[in-house]
């Protein structure tokens, strides 16, 4: 007995130097990788890789440790998932959960995936719940990626637009200033409007650059605060033609990331603190935040969220419906589906708006150029005559 004990201190005070040695071997090579600027975490894309590749070594057989080993194997000399990986399994061979490894990378791991692997290692179910995770970020990343193509079209062509006035302004209107001054005639007022605002962009065209960094920094560091956080994530959920977009993918991510929760045994409350978390959007947070509150007093999900205002009546109809059939499962399924459809249809309604209201925009700018100068041609040469 006295021996078994000795064995199993003598093991505990090596795993736990084993596990300092790679904690410190680990946070040396994190610390020349920041100290070269590179990365020392995985973006989506990546993780969604390394938790599909990771699926198919364990259901091939493989163990925990030794899938981990042969992942870092994959990875270059230095580079994170080789960082990360190798990481991961010197922590596992020294004794340590999969979830509580994962922990110590928060910057990779989001808290969802954490959870949802703890509850896979209560559960028995690793390999499903890895398949789940892969889903769900291959769900989130084309949801993604269709509201930033949505978004990328009318960014490009204004960015070309005001370029375009701005050159115009500062070299083309100058010309024409020239040569309506040598012929001494009087300007009509579109004409003078614009030259005037050619001289004030060229005299104080510095000023502005200046005043547009000053109000870049300011607004960089005011989204970051809980104030400007709630009034632009308010915002998008008001603005007209971007609010279908950016509600109805909020609303299917949720419901989705809910969903998998509860599937893979998370309790209420954790799962709501882990959409709230989540979610992205400072206003839903908040109606999470004071919903996992009533729910704790014993209220249902439904109630707190139909009472905050944020959630649509169609949503909180459905979540209750899952409460009283015992299925919230499928009821989140179906919500997740159902918003999931409005926002492809919301992106192609916005899609189809948006190039007409861009093309009378940009007609209207230069339109009123070319109306300027010809005013100004006609002026003189009637003048001249």
């Amino acid at each position: 007995m006295s021996n078994a004990r000795t064995s199993s201190v003598v093991n505990k005070a090596q795993s736990k130097k084993v596990l300092e040695t790679n904690q410190n071997k680990s946070n040396k090579s994190i610390w020349q990788l920041e100290l070269g600027r590179k990365r020392t975490d995985l973006n989506n894309l990546e993780v969604l890789l390394l938790t599909s590749e990771l699926a198919d070594l364990l259901e091939a057989g493989m163990k925990l440790g030794a899938a981990l080993r042969a992942l870092s194997n994959q990875g270059e000399e230095g580079s994170p998932q080789r960082e990360i990986c190798q990481d991961l399994c010197d922590r596992i061979v020294a004794g340590e959960n999969f979830s509580d490894a994962l922990a110590c990378h928060p910057k990779t791991f989001e808290p969802l995936y954490i959870n949802m692997i703890r509850a896979g290692e209560a559960s028995g179910a690793m390999i499903e719940v890895l398949r789940r995770l892969v889903d769900h970020f291959e769900r989130y990343d084309n949801m993604r990626g269709k509201i930033k193509s949505a978004m990328s079209y009318p960014i490009i062509v204004l960015s070309f637009g005001v370029l375009a006035v701005i050159g115009a302004l500062v070299w083309i209107i100058p010309q024409f200033k020239k040569v309506f001054e040598s012929m001494g005639a009087s300007l009509p007022l579109p004409t003078r409007i614009l030259i005037a605002m050619s001289e004030f962009l060229i005299n104080y065209g510095w000023t502005l650059a200046i005043g547009a960094v000053l109000f870049a920094l300011w607004f960089k560091k005011w989204k970051t605060t809980e104030i400007g956080m709630m009034k632009i994530d308010g915002w998008k959920l008001k603005m007209p033609l971007i609010k279908g977009i950016v509600a109805a993918g909020a609303y299917s991510s949720l419901a989705y990331t809910l969903k998998t929760l509860l599937a893979n045994g998370v309790n209420v409350l954790g799962a709501l603190k882990i959409c709230q978390e989540t979610c992205g959007n400072a206003v839903i947070a908040k109606a999470l935040k004071t919903a996992r509150e009533r729910v704790t007093d014993g209220t249902s999900i439904s109630g707190p969220l139909a009472s905050s205002g944020v959630f649509p009546k169609m949503m909180t109809d459905m979540l209750t419906v899952g409460e009283q059939a015992g299925d919230m499962v499928s009821s989140l399924e179906h919500i997740g589906m159902r918003y999931q459809k409005d926002m492809d249809r919301n992106i192609a309604v916005f899609t189809n708006a948006l190039e007409p209201i861009l093309i009378v925009l940009i007609a209207g700018v230069v339109g009123f150029v070319a109306i300027a100068i010809l005013m100004a041609v006609f002026k003189v040469s009637s003048s001249l005559g």
